[in-house]
């Protein structure tokens, strides 16, 4: 679910509560295979080369000489390895409520936390009324949580909520399943101190409603989430958040899922604690 342009987090999905809606073309089967005439796909190109190249790289390696991933140091004992995040520094291992805490107080868990937070706050959890107070209070700065939590009730109020499909509990109709799952690609921090962050996340994701008479299939978007982050009560908490659109890459020539693939990879297939 797209945010909008440069909302602010504290109304709609970050501002206005409008949400976009795409209506099937002339197939009313939105989820059906679309006709393609087959061709070459510069992605199928890229990939081939790709593969030439990290063969021919790692032929080179396992040729090289000098050092031996495998060799034992002085000691006669091999040297550690564990699998890492980009960083070099290990997710968090504690959640409150199901949300990722205990960040780092420096920029790379800063920016750790934003990653996670942007997840949430763009999830299908948002829009349940008992949900979303518990995200709020996680989430938010304490001094911003009371404010917050009066205005996202008022803007997924039942009238949005109708919009999207979903009953006032903010569930989706016998048979469908609501989707909204966000997916950041990169982050970078644009301003920081030890107790204050402004950290931009790069997102892809996935929203829309499965089910074959569903008016607004699921769909992808790509949007860039700002946060600004305070250090409080030994964490990263969410002082405030917008969005724009983009940066988009041009679309792939994918063929499209039915609904039902969507519903079960919806239901079969977890997400991620990100660490930066």
């Amino acid at each position: 679910m797209s945010l909008g342009d440069e909302r602010e987090g504290s109304g709609g999905y970050g501002g206005t509560g409008q949400t976009r809606t795409r209506l099937p073309d002339t197939d009313p089967d939105a989820y059906g295979t679309p006709r393609r005439t087959p061709r070459s796909s510069p992605r199928s190109l890229v990939t081939v080369v790709g593969v030439v190249v990290l063969l021919l790289a790692a032929i080179a390696f396992a040729n090289r000489g000098g050092d031996d991933p495998d060799k034992t140091d002085s000691t006669g004992n091999k040297p550690e390895t564990a699998a890492t995040a980009p960083s070099g520094q290990r997710p968090v291992q504690s959640k409150s409520g199901g949300i990722p805490s205990g960040f780092r107080q420096d920029q790379e868990g800063a920016e750790s936390a934003a990653a996670n937070y942007a997840v949430v706050l763009v999830s299908a959890d948002i829009l349940k009324p008992a949900r979303r107070t518990e995200i709020v209070r996680q989430v938010f700065d304490a001094g911003r949580v009371s404010e917050l939590e009066k205005k996202f009730d008022q803007v997924y109020d039942k009238a949005f909520l109708d919009k999207v499909g979903l009953n006032e509990n903010g569930e989706a109709p016998q048979g469908s399943t609501y989707v909204s799952r966000t997916m950041p690609v990169g982050t970078r921090t644009t301003e920081y101190s030890g107790s204050a962050a402004t950290v931009e996340v790069w997102c892809t994701g996935v929203f829309g409603m499965t089910g074959e008479s569903s008016q607004n299939p699921v769909t992808n978007d790509w949007f860039t989430m700002t946060l600004k982050l305070r250090w409080a009560d030994g964490d990263w908490k969410v002082d405030s958040f917008s969005q724009k659109e983009g940066p988009a890459p041009v679309n792939g020539d994918n063929k499209v899922s039915t609904s039902d693939d969507i519903s079960k990879a919806v239901e079969e297939f977890g997400g991620f604690t990100y660490a930066r």
